[in-house]
């Protein structure tokens, strides 16, 4: 997988277990604020965190390699596909310094109007968006 966007994340000392390692559901968090800064990227700032356009359908973490306090760690985030109402979000969480892969992370976004509760189309303009981004062209298409 080809990765468009990265960020660093800062691990707190309160985010490691009794086990020395990053606790299981900071994971979700850290690739919460990666996909957040995505977002920021792809829409280049035009991101309105009041208006609810997308939520969470699934999300499926794989825990490759256990990550430490003081490691530092960078997440990779890209669009691999634009579905009808649906986009799927790939994430890969690395260590810098050694470039091991520690976690890896795929979410489905569902686009929703909030006010009626139910799915929507992709908008336009997301799609436009990643296929700008992505610089791939096949995101535009309505599959």
């Amino acid at each position: 997988m080809h990765y468009t966007h990265h960020i660093p994340v800062q691990l707190r000392f309160n985010d490691i277990d009794i086990l020395g390692h990053l606790n299981n559901t900071v994971y979700f968090s850290l690739f919460d604020l990666a996909k957040a800064r995505y977002f920021e990227a792809t829409r280049r700032g035009n991101m309105d965190w009041q208006k609810v356009e997308c939520v969470i359908a699934n999300v499926n973490c794989a825990y490759l390699s256990q990550v430490r306090f003081g490691e530092n760690i960078e997440i990779y985030t890209s669009c691999k596909h634009v579905g009808d109402k649906s986009f799927i979000l790939d994430q890969l969480m690395v260590n810098i310094d050694t470039g091991e892969e520690k976690a890896h992370c795929e979410t489905v976004m569902v686009c929703i109007d909030p006010a009626k509760g139910i799915s929507i189309p992709v908008s336009d303009y997301w799609r436009e968006c990643f296929a700008t981004y992505e610089n791939n062209p096949e995101l535009l298409h309505k599959k």
